[in-house]
């Protein structure tokens, strides 16, 4: 496929500042990014850093408690906090909370660190730097066959983890149902197809404990159908394999940082997957395409994470182009449903001329509600510590109706994970999007702009 440099129908030139919505009065009038004014305050400490490396270490202890493994831990990566900052008192809070270690040699085992790059305030420029590697600390085994306080403590630590992790995901299970209810509910969703987007920002290891056992509590909760994530990290995929059972996984990468599609067995059955890279990509984004069957009707699923920060302008463009290309190509007999994290501006998708021909923005369709339109909103959303609000449409779906047959029409599109956990942190910086569809086959109820 052709690489274009440049779409024809815009000009790669005077793009207007950034925090802008295209429909609504610029709120913001500094070149603030995602996550910029937190590394601007690390950047003042370490001037020397153009990129912060965030690292998947806590989540590997989660994952090392769920799978009675302790020698699993990525090195993780300690940057230096404010003191008295938040950051600090839930440092210190987690190595209160932590698990006593088992008393057996540990081998050092150099693992590349998890990388995102993050935008510099007064540079606004990218890079993939890594810092250096930890190795981990060796200590003197136990006298063998020795039975020692800290192995029974992590033992049972270990178990009570387990538990934990489980029962956040399933709460009242569907399972505690009675026959008729499952019978009732079962009915009223066989034609209803719900679809979950959610960038869960697996790269920031703040409170990572807490916000995984939010994030499968939210998966428990609405069950939905079909879920796109963006930003997962291996050890978060490791430990949704292992407590979401009922569910069919989709990576697309093995390592860094990638999208991933989830879909529930018993509702949607996968054909074929396909991962395309996008040729020119300076952060490793791709697009995750899978062609499933839906109630008997074929579809295809796609999510990506494009391209990010305002020097990834016209990269992401070229990348919005393609997924574009891909719906548009897909069988006539296929509805094609795409979301992900776009980082779009609303003046970026008019540089290309507006939505091609046949394929529709989700939110637009369903009148543009207010209380859905912003998915990045730093105004309530304090993770990242920006202290000026920026409230942006960053996440996005879009689809495109099959020219034939059966048509599937958005019917609600709610924002989730708008709470905050009890360590002060909210899941993600991202609000999740949970949309419902609903088929129809009276020509009425074609999908249209």
């Amino acid at each position: 496929m052709d690489n274009p440099s440049c779409v024809q129908s815009h000009t790669c030139s005077e793009a207007p500042p950034l925090g802008c919505n295209g429909t609504d009065p610029c709120l913001v009038d500094t070149k603030v990014e995602k996550k910029t004014v937190k590394n601007k305050k690390k950047n003042k400490r370490k001037k020397s850093a153009s990129c912060q490396v965030k690292t998947g270490s806590e989540y590997t202890q989660v994952a090392v408690e769920e799978q009675s493994s302790a020698s699993e831990n990525l090195p993780g990566n300690h940057k230096n906090k404010p003191a008295g900052s938040k950051h600090e008192k839930n440092n210190q809070k987690r190595k209160s909370q932590s698990i006593s270690p088992v008393r057996t040699p540990a081998i050092p085992s150099p693992q590349k660190p998890l990388t995102k790059p993050t935008c510099d305030q007064s540079t606004q420029t990218e890079s993939l730097q890594c810092q250096s590697i930890q190795t981990q600390s060796t200590q003197t085994p136990p006298i063998q066959g020795m039975h020692t306080t800290s192995t029974e403590t992590k033992c049972t630590q270990t178990i009570q983890s387990s538990f934990s992790l489980h029962q956040a995901y399933w709460g009242k299970s569907f399972t505690d149902q009675s026959a008729d209810e499952q019978k009732t509910q079962a009915s009223a969703r066989s034609n209803h197809l719900t679809v979950l987007s959610w960038n869960i920002d697996g790269l920031d290891d703040e409170n990572v404990r807490d916000r995984v056992k939010g994030l499968l509590s939210h998966l428990g909760k609405y069950r939905a159908d079909v879920v796109l994530l963006q930003e997962l990290v291996p050890p978060c995929v490791k430990i949704l394999k292992n407590v979401i059972k009922d569910d069919q996984f989709l990576e697309g990468s093995e390592d860094g940082y990638f999208c991933g599609i989830l879909l529930r067995k018993e509702r949607v059955q996968c054909i074929q997957s396909n991962i395309v890279k996008y040729p020119t990509t300076e952060q490793g984004r791709n697009l995750l395409i899978a062609n499933v069957s839906f109630s008997g009707h074929p579809l295809c699923i796609m999510t990506s994470h494009l391209e990010s920060c305002k020097t990834g302008s016209q990269e992401r463009l070229n990348q919005l182009w393609r997924v574009w290309k891909w719906m548009k190509e897909t069988p006539e007999d296929h509805t094609v449903i795409f979301g992900g994290d776009t980082n779009l501006r609303d003046w970026e998708v008019k540089k290309l001329g507006g939505l091609p021909d046949g394929i529709s923005d989700v939110w637009e369709m369903l009148g543009q509600p207010e209380e859905s339109r912003y998915t990045w909103d730093t105004s309530i959303n304090d993770n990242n510590d920006i202290p000026n609000p920026i409230r942006l449409r960053f996440d996005r779906l879009f689809l495109k109706g099959a020219a034939n047959g059966a048509q599937l029409r958005p019917e609600s599109m709610t924002l989730i994970g708008l709470e905050k956990l009890k360590c002060d942190y909210f899941i993600s910086d991202h609000w999740g999007i949970l949309c419902t569809f609903k088929y129809g086959e009276s020509e009425e109820q074609c999908v249209t702009d």
